[in-house]
């Protein structure tokens, strides 16, 4: 329990001596009206006891049952110390402990009762033992039923600051948590935007090193395809940190979905890739599977351009809605060996595979036999009529190209 300030202890031990004061000053006139005189206990005896049991409450908190018992007994002998007695018995209430408050309540009831010992004050005619023993008691259970509710309060106040701790921690943890996944998320958007683009334009800078035979007219066409991807490159990236800048309440740009993967296969081909195209989607997919379907394909041309320079990429599509959209990416061994190897970040597969679970969707890839390698994705296509529309989405593209 934390220790009291000067101020909290001031109040409270002249709130005992306000208490006690009225006891001390009648039992000063019962005995001036008796015996002519008060005795020198009474003058000098009883406020110095009442002096130290008043100094020995500074340690309640420390010892409550021990100051309490020892307040109490002391009370037998000063009047004024009544309040420091019934302070006692509160503050030992608000531990809220059967067995100690009925100690101390004893203790302070039987005191009262030996202090007609001490002040030999004779009874009024009529004056009845029981009330002399309800008084006592009376105020002891108002001394303990304050310390209780002051203790639930306690109890309630230490609850409510506990949780308002812990949803503060609860809260930096999912800001945290948050911060992370937006982290993660940008760094996937950057890894898929800008590793394609770069894979391509490393790819042409290679082919232009390792080539001594070129002509005039394919350097220039291999420059300006250097040139064309950098700057498309740099736009992409402008448009990223665009999003990173923008307002919360700022929309963002639609992302690429299955109607751009054509798009996509045409700047590898031009780039230098041997892609070959299949596409037997029916219908149009939902804008979160598209989207996903088009950064696998966008992911397996990356690593087809970083590690089989020269091979023949085959892109396969397929499905319909209230099935699946299968995504199949197969290309052969490399046929021209680069002068720097590629460069690998190890998060291209790993951050592909996680947004085709979140699609509820599966995903493998391997080598193949003859030196290549292939990648297969299916993810789950509901059949929503928002999405099912007449029209067929089916054609096969066998456009061949090579550099």
């Amino acid at each position: 329990m934390p220790r009291l300030g000067v101020w909290q202890q001031t109040w409270r031990l002249t709130v005992a001596v306000v208490v006690s004061l009225p006891i001390w000053l009648s039992t000063l006139a019962l005995m001036r009206s008796q015996d002519g005189a008060p005795g020198s206990w009474t003058l000098i005896g009883d406020p110095s006891v009442a002096l130290g049991c008043l100094a020995v409450l500074l340690w309640r908190r420390r010892w409550p049952l021990a100051v309490a018992l020892t307040v109490a007994v002391a009370s037998t002998v000063s009047a004024l110390a009544t309040g420091a007695a019934l302070l006692a018995l509160g503050s030992v209430a608000t531990r809220r402990r059967p067995v100690e408050m009925g100690a101390v309540a004893l203790a302070y009831v039987t005191a009262t009762q030996l202090a007609a010992e001490v002040y030999p004050v004779q009874e009024p005619v009529g004056a009845w033992w029981w009330v002399q023993l309800a008084m006592p008691a009376l105020t002891a259970g108002i001394a303990v039923a304050v310390g209780m509710a002051v203790g639930a309060r306690r109890v309630e106040v230490r609850s409510l600051r506990e949780r308002a701790e812990s949803a503060e921690r609860e809260q930096s943890a999912r800001a945290a948590q948050a911060r992370a996944l937006e982290r993660n998320r940008i760094a996937r958007e950057m890894h898929d935007i800008l590793a394609h683009r770069i894979s391509l334009v490393a790819m042409q800078a290679g082919v232009l090193d390792h080539r001594g035979d070129l002509s005039a007219e394919e350097s220039r066409v291999l420059v300006r395809g250097i040139a064309e991807g950098s700057h498309q490159a740099l736009e992409e990236l402008r448009e990223v940190l665009g999003v990173l800048r923008a307002e919360p309440g700022h929309p963002e740009p639609p992302q690429p979905s299955l109607d751009r993967v054509p798009d996509l296969v045409a700047d590898a081909r031009a780039s230098g890739l041997d892609v070959q195209l299949t596409d037997a989607v029916t219908g149009n997919p939902p804008d979160s599977v598209g989207r996903t379907c088009y950064r696998i394909v966008q992911e397996a041309l990356t690593n087809a351009a970083k590690h089989a320079p020269g091979a023949v990429v085959e892109v396969t599509l397929d499905g319909a809605a209230g099935g699946t959209l299968d995504v199949g990416v197969r290309n052969g061994p490399a046929l021209l060996l680069l002068t720097a190897p590629p460069p690998a970040s190890g998060f291209g597969l790993l951050g592909l595979g996680e947004r085709i679970t979140l699609a509820d969707g599966g995903l493998d890839h391997r080598p193949t036999p003859e030196g290549g390698y292939v990648l297969t994705a299916r993810l789950p296509w509901p059949d929503d009529p928002d999405h099912n529309h007449t029209h067929l989405h089916s054609h096969t593209h066998s456009n061949e190209g090579s550099t």
